[in-house]
């Protein structure tokens, strides 16, 4: 018993935490065209497909070059990593105005309903600069799915 336990410990001090733990974190999709997959297999059945170029995904698990995700409607399942890229959009969570400045009292650019996607430019404070469509400006970085990182 006292060689299992001792195992163990010699296991998580020797493997690295990431291969233990999957990292849970933001990615956006890489194309326009993306494949989830039932498995981390290009041998798995496609599960459905994404059609949305930078969408918000959470990471929750990866398997090798595959990573198991969610979104923002809790479906998952796996795509190969070569299909994300780091976070760099997000979805509001509630209507919001798009303002000129970072501020509450600027000029608002556009009213933007609940599920807008936002590409990110910048962040600072509370704030983030965006696009979408063909306005940019500030929103208020709260009430998302996304990273702001």
């Amino acid at each position: 018993m006292k060689k299992n336990i001792i195992i163990l410990i010699l296991l998580f001090l020797i493997v690295p935490s990431e291969i233990l733990i999957a990292e849970e974190k933001f990615l956006s999709l890489k194309k326009d065209k993306v494949y989830v997959r039932y498995g981390p297999s290009f041998d798995s059945p496609i599960k459905y497909i994404y059609r949305k170029i930078n969408l918000p995904i959470k990471q929750i698990d990866k398997k090798e070059n595959w990573r198991r995700i969610i979104d923002l409607d809790n479906n998952s399942g796996w795509i190969h990593w070569r299909m994300l890229k780091k976070p760099n959009s997000i979805i509001i969570l509630e209507n919001k105005i798009l303002l000129k400045k970072p501020s509450n009292y600027s000029k608002p650019i556009a009213r933007l309903e609940k599920g807008r996607l936002l590409i990110i430019k910048k962040c600072e404070n509370s704030w983030c600069n965006v696009s979408t469509g063909n306005y940019s400006g500030w929103v208020k970085n709260k009430n998302i799915w996304g990273s702001i990182k």
